[in-house]
């Protein structure tokens, strides 16, 4: 006689806003005077659709006064951003995302950059934005949080710095 077991299936867990984290659509720092200094794009879209995104954003978030909240409702996207000194750290996100864990990676970001650069400014992004673009592809990964430690952020790229400076002095050896 076979023993026969019932088929059951487990309840799903409920949903924690805490860890229900999707990805972002795109990250642009821009400076006042509405310049991209660094855009980061995690969905694939035309360069005429990015410009005009940019071109949308930029215009909604310049135009806002310093008082006036944080999240703007955009098309089907819900774009989170926040001023830092003469920079703005814009994230586009779904409407249905939590817009304050989209606030905390934008901080995140800001406090890695302000150990990295020694408070940050707009002219260390410009004159090393591959740093900042590495720092970034460090904290998230096709537009979610992939490393949310700070010191382990901070020690890949110290170690990225120091791969450079080896491969930097290998070429002046090879030079002599």
């Amino acid at each position: 006689m076979a023993i026969q077991y019932a088929a059951v299936t487990p309840p799903p867990l409920p949903k924690c806003a805490a860890t229900d984290i999707r990805p972002r659509r795109y990250l642009i720092l821009l400076s006042r005077q509405g310049k991209v200094r660094l855009a980061k794009w995690f969905t694939t879209l035309s360069p005429k659709d990015k410009a005009k995104i940019v071109k949308d954003v930029s215009q909604l978030v310049l135009a806002r006064r310093t008082r006036m909240c944080n999240f703007i409702e955009y098309k089907d996207t819900k774009i989170v951003y926040r001023r830092y000194a003469s920079l703005f750290f814009i994230a586009g996100c779904a409407s249905e995302d939590n817009e304050l864990i989209t606030l905390e990676i934008i901080h995140r970001y800001v406090e890695q950059m302000d150990k990295y650069y020694g408070n940050v400014c707009e002219l260390d992004i410009i004159f090393s934005f591959t740093k900042a673009y590495y720092m970034l592809d460090e904290l998230l990964l096709a537009g979610e949080l992939q490393e949310s430690s700070k010191k382990n952020v901070l020690r890949c790229i110290g170690q990225q710095d120091s791969l450079e400076d080896m491969e930097v002095e290998d070429e002046v050896t090879k030079l002599m």
